[in-house]
């Protein structure tokens, strides 16, 4: 019998577990799923009031994950009701804040501006990591941060330096830039994060943060203007609850549990890359040679960033 047991193969891990331990794989899908939620805000600023859409994209995306988050929520609530303050910080920050701030910088800035403000979120994570845990970086981190922003940096000015220097910054920018400072600061506390399962962190935080856009959410519809009931405000919603909120978090979450905090900021530098690709595929725009340079350079700042760990 004990020669038997001793000989039982271990479970297979399915394909999904599989995938959530890569985290090269993980990387591709903020970036993919963020740059629609960028085209998304600025598309439908003139029509959807910005907190009634971030409220509705964290409430949607609550009710639908929570079917799958409440076989883990009763082991896990306990230990994330302890560390409220934890919970509480980094709904603020990566829920509440972020989105809405990014949501009301669209109705006053260009999407490429809110794109290139977000390609500075890798450094301020790195900034925030110092301050808060003094953590430096590795000289492969470094490198990985440089060829990455240089590779950002060309696909949004065309590979022309002096665009960067053209850009009209608006009021709108403050706000975006804001917003990256909150995330950053998120990405950097994630660390401190109860140890839950990641579908548990999620629900909590997604129906949290609504909880906390209540407020706000019935002011705007009061003075400002309601959310319109229409086919676009569903489709605009359910991108974002759907993509840019559930798959998108799920994934960044994870890959910070992996790679750390400085690393998966790079994350955001694949946003202009798949904007870049969606227009080409979508939108039947020319493919030039600064698209190709650009992308060659974060996908090797990307690589080596990720060396250490693949190694």
């Amino acid at each position: 019998m004990q020669d038997q047991q001793q000989n039982t193969p271990a479970p297979r891990r399915t394909w999904l577990a599989a995938l959530a331990d890569e985290p090269r794989f993980l990387m591709l899908l903020p970036g993919l799923f963020w740059a629609g939620n960028a085209i998304v805000a600025r598309s439908i600023a003139e029509h959807i009031p910005p907190i009634g859409l971030a409220f509705w994209r964290w409430t949607v995306a609550a009710v639908l994950i929570a079917p799958l988050a409440w076989p883990h929520l009763r082991r896990d609530v306990p230990q994330m009701a302890r560390n409220w303050p934890v919970m509480l910080v980094l709904t603020a920050l990566g829920i509440s804040i972020f989105n809405t701030f990014l949501y009301v910088s669209a109705h006053t800035t260009t999407a490429i501006n809110i794109v290139m403000l977000q390609t500075a979120m890798p450094i301020v994570v790195v900034i925030a990591t110092f301050l808060i845990f003094r953590e430096t970086l590795t000289g492969w981190q470094a490198a990985g941060i440089a060829a990455s922003l240089a590779g950002a940096l060309t696909l949004i000015s065309h590979g022309d330096p002096a665009v960067l220097m053209t850009l009209d910054f608006k009021r709108g920018d403050l706000w975006m830039l804001a917003a990256v400072v909150s995330y950053a600061v998120y990405t950097a506390l994630l660390r401190l994060r109860p140890p839950v399962q990641g579908l548990s962190f999620a629900f909590v935080t997604f129906a949290l943060g609504a909880t906390l856009l209540l407020p706000f959410y019935i002011a705007e519809t009061v003075w400002v203007r309601p959310m319109p009931v229409s086919v676009e405000s569903a489709l605009a919603v359910g991108y974002v609850s759907i993509f840019a909120s559930i798959l998108a978090y799920l994934a960044f979450n994870r890959t910070v549990e992996l790679l750390g905090a400085n690393t998966a900021g790079l994350t955001v530098h694949l946003v202009p890359v798949f904007g870049t690709i969606l227009a080409v595929l979508l939108l039947g725009e020319e493919l030039h040679a600064y698209n190709l340079v650009g992308i060659a350079l974060i996908g090797c700042g990307l690589w080596l960033a990720t060396r250490e760990r693949a190694s």
